[in-house]
């Protein structure tokens, strides 16, 4: 029986697909819509069974031919991109397409695990899994809110598995495709390789220079979390994935900066030294994210301990250092 992840040459997605692959699960079958045909790089590290366009698995879903086949679908897919203001799309990719696979797995009773998003909570100042906390900021956000709704309003209805991961902001491998969407540590990166300078948003929200805090998540860690859901089938909910703990976007270009110059056999910075010499430059707050930018996030991971998952999870200084690692790995290939 096929293990499905939708969203399968994305970032997450993929990053599960090698997870899976490398655990020596090979019945996956990877769902996308490759008409970003470069993102097809993600999958070359891994096994899988089969690959099937977003449209034809829809198909062939509603056609019966998966009846019975499944073991269960994990939904990474979806448009993440924050600024992206054709309403029509994003609820038609992030909502639609969510209805139909959900609908699919009631009825089949298949064990679904899928991507929700932390930009349902919009500016907060609370990140708990609870209506009262959620009102996002952006249509994006609105896409990804209205499924959890439409989840919790049809939850009497499952008598399997449904899981609603709320990821904050994840960094981490395979993100290079989703340009002004990647990772602040995946920019900083290249622009320290290009110019040694990272440029980083002035002061904003009441938040000084470069202070704004997210709480930054590694995608080993993401992926960690599916995994222990499609591991433990009997748990349900909808739950954030993050670690806990907002950081700055300092902290991230520090963390960058100095793995970058630990490659090199240079001393780490701190802050001051980095600010002191032109390292870290703060550019003007774009006016066209007023009222769309959270400036705060944190996650509170309680429902996520008491599900069960016990595992540690990075910090921007450890995380954030694995993955340029990875980077400069790459750019060295």
């Amino acid at each position: 029986m096929y293990i499905v992840v939708t969203g399968a040459a994305g970032f997450i997605g993929s990053n599960l697909v090698k997870a899976l692959s490398d655990r020596g699960e090979h019945e996956v079958l990877a769902v996308d819509d490759l008409k970003q045909g470069d993102k097809f790089v993600n999958l070359v590290d891994s096994d899988i069974a089969d690959y099937l366009d977003k449209d034809d698995f829809l198909r062939e879903l509603a056609n019966g031919a998966f009846d019975g086949a499944l073991a269960a679908i994990s939904h990474q897919g979806a448009c993440s991109d924050t600024t992206e203001t054709d309403g029509r799309y994003m609820m038609q990719n992030n909502y639609r397409y969510s209805r139909e696979l959900f609908e699919f797995c009631i009825d089949e009773e298949v064990p679904f695990v899928y991507a929700s998003s932390a930009a349902v909570y919009g500016a907060g100042p609370d990140f708990r899994e609870e209506r009262e906390c959620e009102s996002p900021l952006n249509v994006y956000g609105y896409s990804k809110f209205l499924f959890d709704e439409y989840v919790r309003r049809n939850w009497p209805e499952r008598s399997s598995q449904v899981v609603g991961l709320r990821y904050f902001n994840v960094y981490g491998a395979h993100e290079q495709h989703k340009g002004r969407m990647a990772s602040v540590a995946f920019h900083f990166f290249n622009q320290y390789r290009a110019s040694g300078k990272v440029r980083l948003f002035e002061g904003s929200g009441g938040y000084a220079d470069g202070e704004q805090r997210r709480d930054f998540v590694s995608v080993e860690d993401a992926v960690a979390v599916n995994l222990y859901f499609l591991d433990h089938p009997r748990q349900s909910g909808i739950f954030n994935v993050g670690t806990g703990a907002a950081q700055s976007f300092n902290d991230v270009a520090v963390a960058t900066v100095n793995a970058c110059r630990r490659h090199a056999g240079e001393t780490p910075l701190a802050l001051a030294d980095m600010q002191r010499q032109g390292v870290i430059e703060y550019i003007p707050f774009p006016p066209e994210l007023a009222g769309k930018y959270q400036s705060y996030t944190q996650a509170d991971i309680s429902a996520l301990r008491e599900a069960g998952y016990a595992a540690p999870l990075m910090t921007v200084e450890e995380g954030v250092a694995r993955y340029i690692e990875t980077l400069i790995a790459r750019a060295h290939t």
